[in-house]
């Protein structure tokens, strides 16, 4: 079993955003989702710093100092992007404005809550940014992550045992071995990735895992 790598799984996340949608992307990862929109679709980015209207990262040699994303990463803008005051881009957070945001995580519980701000371990340096805000704003809340934490362990989980972010936020989760959705009855797979099995998940990550409809 080969999990995908993280440009396959932005380009994967990418085909799955509808057109029209406003669409937030978190710090690391899932900024690389802003690279592999599909060519001729109007999908509109929000960067919680003050932009709406971001687009793909700029090529070598045409960096603009002042456009960043929240992760102080240099983007683009496209025509008719919209600048506006912190406060501002945060009251569309939370105000049910945003179709979709994507976020990274360390843990993911079965009934969809959230955990990517700390690990809660000693001397750790919590990093919560706008996390809280866009996982219970947002209409949908997508996690790209891999399945698995460096030690090892899943970060698919019966109960989370970090620090949550959000409580039942989650809708979907995409993972470098599969793709779920979080259901009422917990974790379903909705597309194997790199040649898993839901056999094999199941023993990655110690849960009971409904298959495809």
């Amino acid at each position: 079993m080969t999990g995908l790598g993280r440009v396959e799984l932005a380009q994967r996340i990418a085909r799955d955003i509808p057109e029209g949608a406003y669409v937030n992307l978190g710090i690391g990862a899932p900024t690389l989702v802003a690279d592999h929109l599909p060519d001729g679709l109007e999908i509109i980015l929000h960067t919680e710093n003050g932009l709406l209207g971001m687009g793909r990262a700029p090529e070598p040699g045409a960096v603009d100092p002042d456009l960043i994303n929240a992760g102080k990463q240099p983007v683009t803008a496209l025509p008719g992007a919209a600048y506006f005051h912190h406060a501002d881009s945060f009251g569309m957070m939370r105000g049910g404005h945003l179709d979709v945001c994507v976020l990274g995580a360390f843990q993911v519980s079965s009934s969809g809550d959230l955990a990517n701000w700390s690990t809660g371990a000693p001397g750790a340096i919590p990093a919560v940014g706008g996390a809280m805000d866009l996982a219970i704003g947002a209409k949908s809340v997508w996690v790209m992550t891999d399945l698995l934490a460096r030690d090892g362990t899943s970060k698919l989980v019966s109960e989370c045992t970090y620090p949550l972010t959000g409580v039942a936020c989650v809708s979907r989760v995409y993972t470098d071995r599969a793709v779920f959705d979080v259901m009422p009855d917990g974790f379903r797979v909705r597309e194997l990735l790199g040649g898993a099995t839901v056999a094999e998940l199941e023993s990655l990550t110690a849960l009971t895992l409904r298959d495809r409809p």
